[in-house]
C-alpha cells in the first residue's frame, strides 16, 4: 500500500497493492494498522456504506457536525466518479480549499477525508458502484451540506449542469459563505 498525501492537511490518496494473474486480482482493500502507521491518523470505522448510481448523478457535497462528525474511506468497485472534499476546519490552513480525484473500479485507488471535511461525488460511467467505511454513525439530525456550484470553491465537476442529476436535498444546499457549522 502507498499513501500520497494531497493538497489539504489530513487527506490521503491510497493506493492498495494489487496482485493480478489469469484468474483475476487481489488486494487487500484495508489494514488498520498499515493505513495508521503510514497516514498518521487513527480510525475506527463502524459503519460501511455502498451506492450504485447512473452516470451524471451527483451525491454532495455532505458532512455531519460535531459530535457526528465522520472521517470516511472512500473507493469505487466498479466504474468511475470525480470525488471531491473540501476542507471545512476553520483552524485548518487549508480551509476552503477542495482536492478531488477521479477514482475507478480499474486503479481501485482510494481517498481518505478526514472530520471536518465536506465530500461529494459525481458519476461518470453508467452503474457505478461507490462504497465507503465510515468512523461513526449516520445521524439525520446532524447532516449538512454545501451547495455543489458554489462560487467561492469554484469546483470543476468535469460535466455540465445539464447532465447533472441531483437529489432535491442537494439541490437547495447553502453556499459555502453562509454556513453555519461548528469544526
Amino acid at each position: 500500500m502507498k499513501v500520497e498525501k494531497t493538497n489539504l492537511e489530513g487527506c490521503f490518496v491510497i493506493k492498495p497493492t494489487v496482485f493480478e494473474d489469469d484468474r483475476g486480482y487481489f488486494f487487500e482493500s484495508f489494514n488498520k494498522e498499515k493505513f495508521e502507521t503510514l497516514t498518521g491518523a487513527s480510525v475506527n470505522f463502524v459503519q460501511d456504506n455502498q451506492s450504485m448510481s447512473s452516470r451524471g448523478v451527483l451525491r454532495g457535497l455532505h458532512y455531519q457536525e460535531e459530535p457526528y462528525a465522520q472521517s470516511k474511506l472512500v473507493r469505487v468497485i466498479t466504474g468511475k466518479v470525480l470525488d471531491v472534499c473540501v476542507d471545512l476546519r476553520k483552524m485548518s490552513k487549508t480551509f476552503g480549499q477542495h482536492f478531488s480525484i477521479i477514482l475507478d473500479g480499474k486503479q481501485k485507488h482510494q481517498l481518505f477525508v478526514p472530520k471536518g471535511f465536506a465530500h461529494g461525488f459525481l458519476v461518470l460511467e453508467d452503474n457505478t458502484i461507490f462504497s465507503y467505511k465510515c468512523d461513526n454513525y449516520y445521524n439525520k439530525a446532524s447532516e449538512k451540506g454545501v451547495i455543489y456550484n458554489d462560487a467561492t470553491l469554484n469546483i470543476d465537476w468535469q460535466l455540465s449542469n445539464d447532465e447533472l442529476i441531483l437529489s432535491e436535498k442537494d439541490k437547495i444546499l447553502p453556499a459555502f459563505k453562509n454556513l453555519e457549522y461548528d469544526n
